[in-house]
């Protein structure tokens, strides 16, 4: 099985509004595996790993927004090149 992994940086109204809680739904569903945390700075750090087709669904409904309460205002995503072992998808912060 091949896969891929993203570090993804999200910003715009994405705390305080279920994007972690809805994300992960979102890659339980996909079959993603990794973590999400809200950053100090106001922005939610991903880093999610998983078959090539599942990742591309993930990355397009978080740019999207998870749910209707959120709004992502700017994107930021960098390819991981060592895949960590994630053992399913937590939020961690």
């Amino acid at each position: 099985m091949v896969k891929l992994a993203k570090q993804i940086v999200v910003r715009g109204r994405v705390q305080g509004v279920g994007f972690r809680w809805a994300t992960k739904m979102i890659a339980d569903n996909l079959n993603i595996s990794g973590t999400i945390e809200n950053r100090s700075d106001g922005s939610v750090f991903i880093q999610a790993a998983g078959e090539p087709l599942n990742l591309a669904k993930f990355v397009a409904q978080v740019k999207a927004g998870p749910n209707p309460y959120a709004n992502v205002s700017t994107y930021e995503e960098k390819p991981l090149e060592n895949i960590p072992d994630f053992h399913g998808f937590r939020v961690t912060g």
